[in-house]
């Protein structure tokens, strides 16, 4: 998507020529003669940059006025001024009042495409710094090889070129937001924002000065406006994060956000155009939401477009053992602490685990795990080295049932109650699933079947491991 630039001189001649040369690089461009035309185009939608004038001739405002205004209300919109009375004090004081650039008149296009490019640039690198910097925790893509990891790729794959708003459905912890940012970086949008609104932590009085912004107050010095969160995802995309906890009157209003790509301001009443894809994710069913009353059947099928839907933990245990050693070995890069492995009764323990808490769960054993498993850096993590609920879960196949006199038992018996341990566990790593299982202990699904009856591992048995 195009950079939209706002171009602010008194002089038409200029304002074109300015045009011109950014517009012929690809750029939008909108022009304004004097402070209030600015503040229009300003406040009606969020530029990416703007190229100011110092001296606005008839205009309430000078340049640096309209510096200060434009920095207290959006500090991250780069701002590059241009003078044909420049001097170093000038060019000196705007970069300290937050100015990107200086650049006198008469310039060189060259100077001008460059000193833009760098601040868009410079512009996006800080953005992305931030965004990381306050939502540190999420990878960048999705970790296992299960089918419901491939599947789930070729969604993400399929959608996130579209445009089409998209709802993520699945339990806490499954990996909605990092789906809903590979979307986004999959996109055409990828070099615009991705904005997160948190709707489960909001304060249901705050939502539509959130959503929305506050227009400014009669002094805008005292009370600037302030944009909302539709207005700085403008070029990119809104995450709205567990919709189902938007307040009932919040969703109608959103309802025609959405369908308008416009609304007002709180306090406001001029309506802002925005360009802004919305991806929303729920851990809820919204469908017995709605049938409940507590979610507008509108905006579900507004937000539903491209449904999406993802496995608990638990519906993937395959994918556990490169989940883990991807999040420790994270945990070590992050704290400076060597790498430690997992040992195979370890890892089975893991995908035996039920994992209530799905993917950020796990990630949490593990930065626990490098900081309190006993023993040094090179021993292997081990089962008894893991909290009881989840240690419990390791194969005891080395742990024949004590009230059994193994020594007194004939070969025959002795291997038979070795194999139905042996099976169970295996059969509990793998969540019941036989094919798995066949596969893991190198046996045909069919004979593993023979062998399960001979042993008398029921299906029960098998489900409930």
């Amino acid at each position: 998507m195009a950079h939209d630039i706002l171009i602010v001189d008194d002089e038409p001649d200029i304002r074109m020529l300015v045009d011109g040369i950014l517009a012929d690089e690809g750029y939008d461009t909108r022009g304004a003669d004097g402070a209030d035309a600015a503040l229009a185009a300003f406040h009606a939608r969020r530029p990416s940059l703007v190229v100011l004038d110092v001296w606005l001739q008839g205009s309430r405002l000078d340049g640096i006025g309209l510096l200060e205004l434009f920095r207290g209300e959006e500090p991250e919109i780069p701002v590059v001024i241009i003078s044909g009375h420049g001097s170093i004090e000038m060019a000196v004081g705007a970069i300290q009042l937050g100015a990107y650039d200086f650049i006198e008149k008469p310039f060189q296009s060259d100077r001008l495409l460059l000193v833009v490019r760098r601040a868009l640039e410079a512009a996006s690198l800080a953005r992305e710094n931030a965004e990381l910097r306050l939502r540190a925790g999420p990878d960048a893509g999705l970790i296992g090889d299960s089918s419901h990891m491939g599947h789930l790729r070729g969604q993400v794959d399929k959608v996130a070129p579209t445009g089409s708003r998209v709802l993520i459905s699945g339990p806490a912890g499954s990996g909605k937001e990092v789906v809903a940012r590979m979307i986004h970086a999959n996109s055409r949008r990828a070099d615009g924002p991705f904005v997160v609104m948190n709707c489960a932590t909001m304060a249901p009085a705050r939502f539509e000065e959130e959503l929305f912004g506050m227009e400014a107050g009669a002094d805008p010095t005292q009370q600037p406006r302030r944009a909302g969160v539709l207005e700085r995802a403008h070029g990119g995309t809104l995450l709205l994060d567990e919709v189902a906890d938007m307040p009932l009157e919040t969703q109608g209003k959103i309802v025609r956000a959405l369908q308008d790509q416009s609304f007002e301001r709180v306090g406001g009443s001029s309506r802002v155009r925005v360009d802004v894809r919305v991806i929303s994710t729920t851990n809820r069913d919204l469908q017995a939401e709605i049938a409940n009353g507590r979610f507008r059947e509108d905006l579900f099928y507004r937000l539903a477009v491209v449904p999406m839907k993802l496995p608990a933990l638990r519906e993937r245990r395959d994918d556990v053992p490169e989940l883990a050693r991807h999040f420790i070995a994270r945990s070590a890069d992050s704290s400076g602490m060597p790498i430690r492995e997992l040992s195979v009764d370890a890892m089975a323990a893991l995908q035996a685990y039920e994992w209530p808490g799905n993917v950020r769960q796990l990630r949490n054993l593990m930065d626990w795990l490098l900081i309190m498993a006993p023993g040094g850096a090179s021993e292997a993590i081990r089962a008894d080295m893991l909290p009881p609920e989840i240690g419990s879960r390791a194969p005891q196949v080395l742990s024949i049932d004590p009230g059994a006199d193994i020594m007194s038992l004939p070969l025959r018996e002795a291997r038979d109650l070795f194999e139905t341990q042996y099976l169970q566990s295996q059969l509990m790593r793998f969540g019941g699933n036989i094919s798995r299982t066949a596969q893991f202990v190198g046996m045909e699904r069919s004979a593993l079947h023979r062998k399960l009856k001979q042993l008398g591992v029921t299906s029960d048995e098998r489900v409930g491991s």
